[in-house]
């Protein structure tokens, strides 16, 4: 760290001035202090442009697991947060009309054999065989609807984000369960300004951080852009694919999107040289020439490390204070510490 010295230098002059009949002496003594200050000088730098989004992790896929008709809920196999497979039975609703059903279609089977055996011995006819061929497979096609709506399974393997009844309750319209499939990827949604559109393509890759996971970065890939923009917001919905082949990445996490794109030439100063003025979100800088210092306002771009990029402000080569601000006015006299430690 570079030190400050604060020297007071007393500049005293003397005017003698003669009145009347004899010689009279006034002194007028002229204080200056002059701040001693270390300085660092503002330079051009390529520096890469990075937009960040916030977003919240959504399933890859969600399914909604609920019967085609309303029916009573006997069982639910699974809970929020829960991890289910393909196939897995999830739900068991009331068999009772399922076991009516069953009955009259094993009734229709024996009616219907009885006709095949008639008509082979020439005492049926073959209408009465059709007959009761085709009743006997719309009982089947209605029994295999009522026994998929008696035992709902998982079409997907996933995590259960949603459940909406409990065993007793009557179905409705909502689902029993909602799973979302979170291997091997979940997605963001983000909304990327109009302005940047030109430079968001498919297939970019970007970086992904969560709260969750403080001290670890996350790499996504951009999957869709939305053809249209939003006329409120001005700007476009936008997929991002992450990776969670180990499902440590869960549906509802906070995440932040950075989006490379690409450098511009601006000017960096230290972070030491820029002072926030107090009770306002004014970002300034004293500009040393010649003995003075001028008071610059300045508009920030991204901290580089101990750095800050400006956007505007100031221009390349100007010499900044980076110690003694706060003893420091627009104009006032100050001097180089030709000493501090680089």
């Amino acid at each position: 760290m570079k030190t400050i010295t604060i020297i007071p230098v007393l500049a005293c002059a003397l005017a003698f001035t003669g009145c009347g009949g004899g010689d009279k002496a006034t002194t007028n003594v002229d204080s200056v202090q002059i701040a001693i200050v270390d300085v660092d000088v503002a330079h051009i730098q390529s520096v890469p442009q990075t937009r960040s989004y916030t977003a919240n992790v959504e399933a890859f896929n969600i399914n909604n697991i609920s019967p085609s008709s309303s029916n009573r809920i006997i069982a639910i196999k699974a809970d929020v947060g829960d991890h289910v497979q393909r196939g897995q039975v999830l739900v068991t609703l009331d068999q009772a009309n399922a076991d009516q059903l069953r009955i009259n279609l094993e009734e229709t089977e024996r009616q219907y054999n009885r006709a095949v055996q008639l008509l082979s011995i020439g005492s049926g006819t073959q209408s009465a065989v059709d007959q009761l061929r085709t009743q006997l497979e719309a009982q089947r096609a209605q029994y295999r609807n009522v026994m998929d709506n008696t035992q709902l399974v998982s079409p997907i393997s996933g995590v259960v984000t949603a459940r909406n009844y409990d065993p007793g309750d009557m179905t409705g319209s909502e689902p029993v369960l909602t799973i979302g499939q979170i291997t091997p990827a979940v997605k963001l949604m983000i909304n990327v300004n109009e302005t940047d559109l030109s430079v968001v393509k498919n297939g970019m890759s970007v970086d992904v951080l969560f709260d969750a996971y403080a001290d670890e970065q996350f790499s996504g890939r951009i999957t869709r852009v939305s053809p249209a923009v939003d006329v409120n917001t001005r700007t476009f919905p936008v997929e991002v694919q992450v990776n969670n082949a180990d499902g440590r990445i869960r549906p509802g996490m906070f995440a932040r999107v950075n989006i490379n794109i690409g450098a511009n030439d601006n000017v960096v100063v230290p972070d030491r040289a820029v002072v926030k003025q107090t009770g306002s979100n004014v970002k300034y800088v004293f500009v040393y020439s010649n003995g003075h210092v001028t008071y610059r306002q300045v508009q920030l771009g991204q901290r580089l490390d101990n750095a800050y990029e400006l956007l505007e402000g100031l221009n390349d080569g100007d010499t900044v204070v980076v110690a003694g601000q706060s003893l420091l006015n627009d104009g006032a006299a100050a001097q180089i510490n030709t000493h501090a430690k680089k």
